[in-house]
């Protein structure tokens, strides 16, 4: 099943790579977000235990390394608010953003997924297949919203 107006090659040609990798029809730049988390250490800790490498580490901030375009800013809940214009969110009350880690199948999501859940994160619902993916999801130890993906073809 794919989503109206949108055809699973066209969304399979979106994931398309040339040569170096890259998808010729897309713009490349790299993108930081940015997340509030009430303890550092622990939040460096679980990341690591996802098999993520850690840059750019301090006391109120550490860098997980996404891939060589994307990286996830861990911060101090006081340094993230003094970057926002308004209150941050508690992410166990509200859900602002939803993150999600492409994998490259079924088995990779169901790793990352398993190693985030023994690192101590609590599932989010059931394992999903629509749209021409697979995906699992979870909240990490602030709460915040991870989902694991692939692209499936569809049966």
């Amino acid at each position: 099943m794919t989503r109206p107006g949108i055809s699973h090659a066209a969304i399979l040609k979106a994931h398309q790579r040339d040569q170096s990798g890259r998808n010729p029809d897309i713009m490349s730049h790299t993108m930081f977000v940015n997340l509030p988390v009430q303890d550092v250490e622990r939040s460096k800790e679980f990341f690591t235990k996802l098999g993520f490498q850690l840059f750019g580490m301090g006391d109120e901030m550490a860098s997980v390394v996404i891939n060589d375009r994307t990286q996830v800013m861990l911060l101090a809940e006081p340094v993230f608010a003094g970057y926002a214009r308004n209150p941050v969110a508690k992410p166990g009350d509200t859900t602002q953003v939803i993150m999600v880690i492409a994998a490259d199948d079924r088995e990779g999501v169901d790793a990352l997924f398993e190693k985030a859940v023994a690192a101590g994160a609590q599932p989010v619902g059931e394992p999903r297949e629509s749209f021409g993916r697979y995906q699992r999801a979870f909240t990490d130890l602030d709460g915040h919203h991870w989902e694991a993906l692939c692209l499936v073809q569809p049966a």
